[in-house]
């Protein structure tokens, strides 16, 4: 388990029920031993309780990061059955940063599409930590133009820090490949539900995300900017980044508040990284929720929907 900057204490305290356990083990004392380590373990409840009661955006962001929450291969892996991953944009190449195809959700036929960030070094590496390049972007909408065709429901789910900057990304065209991404949701004739399992980071979620029904895992986050970027902007500090991730209103209950959004997900206690099963489990149901709540609609009324969605998004306040 990795622990974050403000679980220290908290990684204290199983650390040393974990070294009772082992002591155990190895002594003929083990009840004793083990009595002891269960107080410690009701202190780490108590503990991981006080921490998780009133996260303050920028630790939100931190669990959001998390590098052990389940990512988008573990979801497709856990709730679409007969996936068939389909590769390429037809005119430059295949980007790792998105994964997406034919699947099946709860035995229905639909298509899904998500940001991979890889799990260690080198698939993270090989997945350019869930940036996507132009072509991945390119892809998604040849996957979106295929499920308007057949009329198959979309399911997309956005976990990136943004679009990759890179200098070749910008000179094949990466803001019109995002832009386009971006008109082809609105402009598909079928169900478009969308969950942000992480970090659903500018433009490069939002090309995902124009989706007729939005959810947020309950510590997941979603932006215009990074909380960093945004500080080295506006105050030149990067050490800024709490009072930019307040100032954001990137959370999942801000949000929701905000109507950018249709629902929060729950996510276990200690956040998704700590029972993966759970949050995993907890995002199946809110996709079916949603599908059920858009099923028998015209296509006429759904890319209405989805229009008006967005048009009508800026009326709410939070003050």
């Amino acid at each position: 388990m990795v622990y974050l900057d403000f679980e220290k204490p908290l990684a204290d305290v199983e650390g040393k029920a974990e070294e009772l356990r082992a002591m155990a083990r190895k002594s003929e004392d083990a009840v004793d031993v083990e009595k002891e380590a269960a107080a410690l373990d009701k202190k780490a409840g108590d503990l991981l309780k006080d921490l998780y009661k009133n996260l303050d955006p920028w630790r939100k962001t931190q669990v959001a990061r998390h590098p052990d929450r389940p990512h988008c291969r573990n979801y497709i892996d856990e709730l679409f059955s007969e996936f068939t991953p389909l590769a390429g944009d037809r005119a430059f190449g295949d980007d790792h940063a998105v994964m997406g195809g034919l699947a099946r959700f709860n035995d229905a036929p639909c298509v899904v599409i998500g940001h991979e960030k890889g799990h260690d070094t080198k698939s993270r590496i090989d997945h350019n930590f869930g940036m996507a390049r132009p072509e991945g972007y390119r892809k998604a909408i040849r996957l979106m133009d295929m499920a308007h065709r057949f009329g198959l429901p979309v399911i997309t789910i956005v976990d990136t820090p943004g679009a990759y900057p890179g200098k070749g990304a910008e000179e094949r065209g990466q803001s019109e490949a995002i832009a386009r991404c971006t008109q082809k949701c609105l402009e598909i004739g079928v169900p478009l539900v969308s969950v942000i399992i992480g970090e659903g980071g500018s433009g490069g979620a939002v090309a995902f995300a124009t989706a007729n029904r939005i959810a947020m895992l309950e510590h997941s986050i979603y932006s215009v900017i990074s909380p960093e970027g945004c500080a080295s902007i506006l105050w030149k500090d990067s050490d800024k980044m709490r009072d930019a991730a307040t100032a954001l209103r990137l959370t999942a209950q801000d949000l929701k508040k905000l109507e950018v959004i249709d629902r929060i997900i729950a996510e276990p206690l200690g956040g998704a990284q700590r029972r993966p099963q759970d949050a995993i489990r907890a995002v199946g149901e809110g996709i079916a929720e949603m599908l059920k709540d858009l099923s028998g609609k015209k296509p006429a009324d759904l890319i209405r929907d989805r229009r008006q969605k967005f048009l009508s998004m800026g009326s709410k306040s939070l003050a």
